[in-house]
């Protein structure tokens, strides 16, 4: 099979596993969340634990924004490395938010295994390897400060690597702490889960107005249907930022490619997520059915009317690259497919209250590892309803 369209392999493997009513009546909550993808899912579990009423929001069908086109990499790592971070917010802050991402690894690892959800979740390790020799000194710097604050890391040769797992490169940092899930899947379990507690879930229905900074938050459908809440939580990822007169990231395309199933590789390979320190980076990983995913090739250049030629030099670019790093491999692609992200200047997401609106908590998970930090949010976003301010929260703050 050779498919080549918009779709994600993850929506095409998976199909549409649950689907909800659009909301036709008016609706009254406690909590409303907006966003039927990972990050929505994950936070109104968080909410319901607590016992909260919980009524989630998608105006498309369950996760099938930016969830069904992530490639699900769960690293500790940030965008910008701890090194260059340190030198942006102080190295205690900086390791503080390292740590904070190895810790969401391991409580998602007990959230999937504690409900039973069946998300092709596998613990693994994380090589970032260097791409030339000049790379190679900076890393090894990274390595030197990652090893200091405990992050569990290795620093492998270049002769270690290619023996390992058949990558040529410069040298690399091993990381014991990392994990690859179908994030689509995951997503449509746990809210499935958290519907049959009681939470309600409408899918097909977008929201258009918003009356935030009063006594009682209005909401309103695109049919007009009013909503009345306590508080709302945006989960809505990248697309909230057109909400925000607060310039909090730049809008990215990202492009990935999969193989065909039985792709011969070296065992620790199949245990293993890869990128590498080229601008941008290059990212890699098998999937839990035996395919081998490589994406990157990010671009600003953001065009729908050529996406799909876009996508098909993208896609050739990336196996190149991997064909450079990887001469003996036999890469048959069997999908690829585009998706967008945001960047933030420093590389950490936006999670909390923004001055613009009462009433309202944001959960924007930007980068490369967005669930990471969507995970962190299930403690912050309680906590911050409680009344508490948790450390994290004054890193991730809006206007920083």
């Amino acid at each position: 099979m050779r498919l080549r369209t918009f779709e994600s392999f993850w929506l095409i493997k998976n199909g549409l596993l649950h689907s909800y009513p659009f909301l036709d009546k008016a609706l009254k909550t406690e909590i409303l969340v907006i966003g039927g993808g990972i990050t929505g899912a994950l936070v109104s579990h968080a909410l319901m634990e607590k016992g909260y009423q919980v009524a989630l929001i998608e105006k498309r069908d369950i996760a099938q924004g930016s969830t069904s086109a992530t490639t699900s990499m769960l690293q500790y790592e940030i965008d910008v490395s701890l090194t260059d971070l340190a030198e942006q917010i102080g190295e205690k802050a900086a390791a503080t938010c390292y740590q904070a991402g190895r810790r969401a690894i391991q409580a998602i690892a007990k959230l999937v295994k504690e409900n039973k959800l069946d998300c092709g979740f596998e613990s693994k390790e994380s090589l970032y390897f260097a791409h030339s020799k000049e790379a190679a000194k900076k890393l090894k710097q990274e390595f030197e400060i990652r090893e200091k604050h405990k992050l569990g890391v290795t620093w492998l040769s270049a002769k270690e690597i290619k023996t390992t797992y058949g990558i040529i490169c410069f040298g690399g940092i091993l990381s014991d702490t990392a994990a690859s899930l179908d994030a689509y899947k995951f997503a449509h379990e746990l809210i499935k889960l958290n519907v049959d507690r009681g939470m309600k879930v409408y899918d097909q229905t977008e929201i258009t107005e918003f009356k935030l900074n009063q006594k009682k938050p209005k909401v309103l459908t695109s049919d007009g249907v009013k909503i009345s809440c306590a508080k709302v939580i945006f989960c809505s990822g990248f697309e909230t930022t057109r909400m925000l007169k607060e310039n909090i990231a730049d809008l990215f395309d990202t492009y990935a490619t999969v193989s065909e199933q039985r792709i011969t590789l070296k065992p620790k390979f199949h245990k293993t997520l890869f990128w590498n320190t080229s601008e941008p980076y290059l990212y890699m990983r098998m999937t839990d059915d035996g395919r081998l995913l490589i994406g990157g090739e990010d671009s600003q250049f953001r065009m729908p009317l050529f996406q799909q030629s876009i996508k098909e030099r993208k896609s050739t670019k990336l196996q190149e690259t991997l064909q450079e790093i990887m001469p003996s491999i036999d890469f048959i692609e069997d999908f690829s497919w585009a998706g967008t992200f945001g960047s933030t200047k420093d590389g950490l997401p936006y999670i909390g209250k923004s001055p613009e609106y009462d009433n309202a908590l944001f959960v924007l998970g930007f980068g490369g590892n967005g669930i990471t930090f969507s995970i962190q949010a299930m403690d912050i976003i309680t906590a911050l309803l409680e009344g508490e301010n948790p450390e994290l929260a004054e890193y991730y703050r809006f206007g920083r």
